[in-house]
C-alpha cells in the first residue's frame, strides 16, 4: 500500500487566536507592568477644533509594590476579581463584551451580523445573481478591464473617507461575480476589502487615521499631499498590477487558486444555471437600485453626517427591508413574508464565525492588561521599552524600525485611530531624539497601520471580508503572505526615502 503524503494544514483561525492567547499569557509571568500619564491636545482638522486624550510619553513608570519592586501581573485561567473579570480561558465572552456600539468589540460584531443579514435577503431575491450575468454579457471578454477601475474607486474611498468595514458588503456581490468571470474569491477581496485599505494607509486626508496621526505629532493635519498623493497612486498602481497578473494566471488554471475548494460551491450554482441567461426583471432592477441607493447613502453619511457603525448598520438594514418587500411583491425566486426573517437568519449565520473571531481576538488585548494609557498593562511596557531600543540608531534605520513596530502592534490595536492615539505621542517625540521628521514618523505609522490589515488574523473587518466570501484565514494567508512581502519591500523604501528627501 502506498503511503498518503502528508500536507501542512494550516490551523484554524480559532486555533490561531488561541495561541496567541496564551503567547500573551506567557507574557504576563515576564514583562512587568508599566504606566503612562495622559493630557489633553487639541488640533484642527477642516477648520473644527478637536480634541484628543494622549499618553504623555514623559511620563511612563513602572508599577512598584510596597517594597519598590516591580510588579508582575500573571493572567490567570478564568477571571478574577483582582485581574478585573478577565482571564485566560473567559477571553472569548469577554472579548465579545468589551466596547460599546461606536466600535471595539461589540459595535463590530453587530455590525458583521447586521449587514449580513441585509444581504442575506438581497441575496435571496436573485438580483444579485442576475445582475451578474448581465455584467458578464456586457463586458463581453474584457472582464479583467473591471479590476483597476474597482481597484481605484475603492482605493479613493479608503484615502478619502477611511472606508474599511463599508467594503464587506461589496465582498458579497464582487466575489461571486468574479468566480462566474472564471477568477475566484482572492480577485473579488483584493478588488474591495483590500483596495480599501491600500488607500487607507496610503492616503493623503484619511479622517480615522492620518488626521489623528498628524494631530497628535502636533504637525498640521492633512499636511504633506505632495509626498503623500504620488505614494497612493504608486502604492494603488502596485496593488492593481499584482491584482491583474494573479487574475490572469487563474483564469488559465483556476486549480492554482488557494480559493478553489471554497469557490465550487458558486462554480456549481453558476454551472447549474449557465444553460440559460436567469431572468432580469422589473423586481430585480429595483433590488439593484435598491443596493445602489445604500451605497450612495452611505458614503453622503459618512463623508457629510460623520456616521459611523451603528448608523451605517441602519442603513444596511434598511436597504435589506426594503429589497425583502420588493422581492415578495414581484415574487422573486417565490419570495413569501416568512423568507425575509428566514434569509436575514441565513446571512447572518454565515457571517457568525467572523463576528466570534472579532470577539476573540479582542481577547488578546485583555490577556495584556487593555489600552489604557493610566492603567498598568504589559502592552504599556512594550510600547516604551521598544521606544528606548530604537534612540541608539541611525535616522534611517530607526525610522525602518518605526514602520516595523507599527506593523507588528497593529497586530494588537487594529483600530487606526486607536493605535495612533497609543503609539504616535511616543513616536513623535522619538522622532525628534533620532532625527527623524515627525511627518516621516506618520507615513510610517499609515503604512504599517494598513498594509498588515489585510493579514493579521485580528481585524474584524479582515475577518468579515472573507467570511463573505466563504474562505478561511489560512488559505487566504497563504496567497497574501506574497503581497505581504512585496508591500514590506516598498513601505521600507518609502519610509527610508521620506528620510532621505526630508519630508516635513
Amino acid at each position: 500500500m502506498e503511503k498518503k503524503k502528508k500536507t501542512f494544514q494550516m490551523p484554524h483561525t480559532y486555533i490561531i487566536i488561541f495561541g496567541v492567547i496564551l503567547f500573551a499569557a506567557l507574557l504576563t509571568v515576564f514583562i512587568p507592568l508599566g504606566k503612562y500619564e495622559t493630557r489633553e491636545i487639541t488640533y484642527m482638522q477642516n477648520g473644527t477644533e478637536k480634541t484628543r486624550t494622549v499618553l504623555d510619553p514623559d511620563s511612563f513608570q513602572y508599577v512598584l509594590d510596597e517594597n519598590g519592586n516591580k510588579v508582575t501581573k500573571i493572567a490567570p485561567l478564568f477571571g478574577t476579581e483582582d485581574f478585573g473579570g478577565q482571564g485566560i480561558l473567559n477571553y472569548v465572552f469577554e472579548g465579545m463584551t468589551v466596547g460599546d456600539k461606536w466600535g471595539t468589540a461589540v459595535g463590530i460584531i453587530a455590525f458583521i451580523l447586521v449587514v449580513g443579514g441585509a444581504f442575506g435577503i438581497v441575496l435571496k431575491t436573485g438580483a444579485v445573481e442576475s445582475g451578474i450575468m448581465r455584467v458578464i454579457a456586457l463586458t463581453n471578454g474584457k472582464e479583467i478591464l473591471l479590476i483597476p477601475i474597482l481597484m481605484v474607486l475603492f482605493s479613493l474611498g479608503g484615502a478619502v473617507f477611511g472606508m474599511g468595514e463599508e467594503a464587506i458588503p461589496f465582498v458579497m456581490i464582487l466575489v461571486p461575480m468574479f468566480i462566474a468571470m472564471g477568477y475566484d474569491a482572492v480577485v473579488g477581496i483584493m478588488c474591495s476589502y483590500v483596495a480599501t485599505q491600500i488607500g487607507f494607509g496610503s492616503s493623503w486626508q484619511n479622517p480615522f487615521s492620518l488626521a489623528v496621526a498628524q494631530g497628535v505629532a502636533g504637525i498640521p493635519v492633512m499636511s504633506g499631499a505632495w509626498f503623500r498623493i504620488p505614494m497612493w497612486i504608486f502604492f494603488t498602481t502596485v496593488a492593481i498590477v499584482f491584482t491583474m497578473r494573479y487574475a490572469m494566471k487563474i483564469k488559465k488554471n483556476p486549480k492554482l487558486s488557494v480559493a478553489y475548494e471554497s469557490d465550487e460551491e458558486y462554480r456549481s450554482e453558476f454551472a447549474r444555471k449557465g444553460q440559460e441567461m436567469p431572468p432580469f426583471t422589473l423586481g430585480h432592477k429595483l433590488v439593484l437600485l435598491t443596493v445602489a441607493a445604500c451605497m450612495v447613502w452611505t458614503i453622503w453619511g459618512v463623508v457629510s453626517e460623520g456616521y459611523y457603525i451603528p448608523e451605517i448598520a441602519s442603513q444596511f438594514f434598511v436597504m435589506g427591508l426594503v429589497s425583502g418587500i420588493i422581492g415578495v411583491i414581484f415574487h422573486l425566486n417565490d419570495m413569501k413574508v416568512n423568507d425575509i426573517a428566514t434569509s436575514f437568519d441565513k446571512g447572518a449565520a454565515d457571517l457568525l464565525g467572523a463576528a466570534m473571531c472579532v470577539g476573540m481576538a479582542q481577547g488578546i488585548i485583555i490577556i495584556l492588561g487593555g489600552t489604557s494609557a493610566t492603567d498598568g498593562t504589559v502592552l504599556n511596557t512594550i510600547l516604551h521599552s521598544i521606544s528606548e531600543g530604537m534612540q541608539n540608531f541611525p535616522p534611517v534605520i530607526s525610522a525602518w524600525f518605526m514602520y516595523i513596530f507599527q506593523s507588528v502592534f497593529n497586530f494588537f490595536v487594529v483600530s487606526g485611530s486607536g493605535q495612533a492615539a497609543l503609539t504616535m505621542p511616543v513616536m513623535a517625540p522619538l522622532a525628534d531624539l533620532v532625527g527623524v521628521e515627525r511627518q516621516v514618523a506618520v507615513v510610517a505609522f499609515q503604512l504599517g497601520d494598513a498594509f498588515t490589515n489585510f493579514i493579521v488574523p485580528t481585524s474584524g473587518c479582515l475577518l468579515g471580508a472573507l467570511a463573505a466570501a466563504r474562505l478561511d484565514w489560512g488559505k487566504w494567508a497563504k496567497f497574501q503572505i506574497k503581497f505581504q512581502a512585496v508591500l514590506f519591500v516598498l513601505a521600507s523604501a518609502t519610509v527610508i526615502l521620506g528620510v532621505l528627501v526630508g519630508l516635513s
